[in-house]
């Protein structure tokens, strides 16, 4: 019983464990440098709508754009 457990499904929480520090630090790092790069949160089909008294702002561009580059970080873990 023991070398099953330690064998199948620890390997397998190791293996999520460390994808899921790889996306937090890669989040992290991408709010770290989003001061440094003038881009992002500025794309094209970012929705920004300003008037007296209200600021309402959806990145919807960066959105997907973090959301591609998260879904291949993924794939290629996966592999």
């Amino acid at each position: 019983m023991r070398g099953i457990m330690y064998g199948g499904k620890m390997n397998e929480i190791g293996k999520f464990l460390v994808a899921a520090g790889l996306v937090i630090a890669g989040i992290g790092l991408l709010l770290f440098l989003s001061g440094r790069v003038p881009w992002i949160g500025r794309l094209p089909g970012d929705i920004i709508v300003r008037k007296e008294g209200f600021r309402f702002y959806l990145p919807l561009t960066t959105c997907l754009l973090i959301s591609v580059v998260i879904s291949f970080v993924l794939w290629i873990i996966r592999r």
